[in-house]
């Protein structure tokens, strides 16, 4: 199993740096950033100093959306970063939330997300394609390559995601939710003629690692649920799309009722005053908390459901502290190598 972390673009950028930085040299295969471009800084840039500066992660958003980014640049800076630095980025898209929302804009229909997941895929991959009656291909990008991949909650998105995406990222870590994802994915791949074993299965929820006691129990609950409050923005539009109908599992819907609106100036953050509503025991479920032999447990969990990377949130008050644990004792006990003599 790849594993990965999931980074702000909050300034001051060296720490970003700095923090991808040590997630390389502990073993990590991915960094991850959100794309809010009001919220945050620019991630685009900022890949450029962690790839100039690491040796082996992959490095893209969690996620961007067809609105703020055109899809023929977003091929186009990739493939120069790829370029750059070697076939070393992944995109991670979907239909938009806080990027869009901040503007009072609206997520993305599906039909522009699909023909934005196509334009990338094929320019950033070297291809020509035929967008807006004419025929476009970079024609400087031919040994560039880029996994795109579809971040998606609703049934139709996730149909999307087994139709044309490289890669699945599913954001929450709850094993039974995820199941039912998944298998929604490899189901619309079957039925698309492509072989769901080619697309990549990607979970990211946020992981905190504790001494077993309650008390740290509650502290880590409370750095971490402003994430049920981010997943209940996605949940509240498939709701509104389908009402009780979307097949979706209602451990995914039920919790949202008690949501009164969101305050954006918040996003992403522990202490988020508008994630109040988010009960401990999704909190439980959509993040990983506890002592080492937890976060091991639930990670060979989701391995066993076919999840190839776990990605892990880093928006609490114990950034470093995880990814030590993670390297010294979580990526041994998930990817443990054969013996050197038998």
């Amino acid at each position: 199993m790849d594993f990965g972390i999931v980074l702000q673009t909050t300034p001051p950028s060296a720490r970003v740096v700095d923090l991808a930085q040590r997630a390389d040299r502990l073993g990590f295969d991915y960094v991850w950033t959100f794309d809010s471009h009001i919220l945050w800084q620019d991630p685009y840039p900022i890949y450029s100093q962690i790839l100039d500066r690491t040796r082996n992660v992959v490095v893209g958003p969690m996620v961007t959306n067809p609105s703020t980014r055109d899809a023929t640049v977003t091929a186009s800076l990739f493939a120069t970063l790829n370029e750059m630095y070697g076939n070393r980025t992944v995109c991670g898209i979907g239909r938009g939330d806080s990027a869009v929302r901040v503007t009072n804009g609206r997520p993305s229909t599906l039909a522009a997300l699909r023909e934005a997941v196509t334009v990338i895929q094929a320019l950033a991959g070297g291809e020509a394609i035929e967008h807006e009656g004419t025929s476009l291909r970079l024609p400087w990008a031919g040994r560039s390559r880029l996994p795109v991949w579809v971040a998606a909650y609703g049934p139709k998105a996730l149909q999307l995601a087994g139709e044309v995406a490289d890669g699945f990222i599913l954001q929450l870590g709850d094993p039974q939710i995820a199941q039912w994802m998944i298998g929604a994915v490899r189901s619309a791949a079957e039925r698309a003629k492509r072989d769901p074993d080619s697309i990549t299965m990607c979970v990211a929820a946020p992981a905190y690692v504790t001494d077993g006691s309650d008390e740290a129990l509650v502290h880590a609950r409370e750095q971490c649920r402003w994430f049920g409050g981010m997943v209940g923005n996605h949940v509240a539009d498939i709701v509104t799309r389908y009402g009780e109908s979307s097949g979706v599992p209602t451990a995914l819907t039920d919790y949202i009722k008690a949501r009164e609106g969101y305050d954006y100036n918040q996003h992403g953050r522990a202490g988020n005053t508008h994630a109040a509503f988010v009960p401990d025991d999704i909190v439980d479920r959509f993040c990983v908390i506890g002592p080492a032999e937890e976060h091991i447990r639930r990670v060979q969990e989701l391995a066993a459901l076919g999840v190839d990377q776990f990605a892990v949130y880093l928006q609490h008050d114990d950034k470093e502290h995880t990814l030590q644990v993670y390297a010294d004792q979580v990526l041994p006990m998930v990817n443990q190598a054969g013996q050197a003599r038998s």
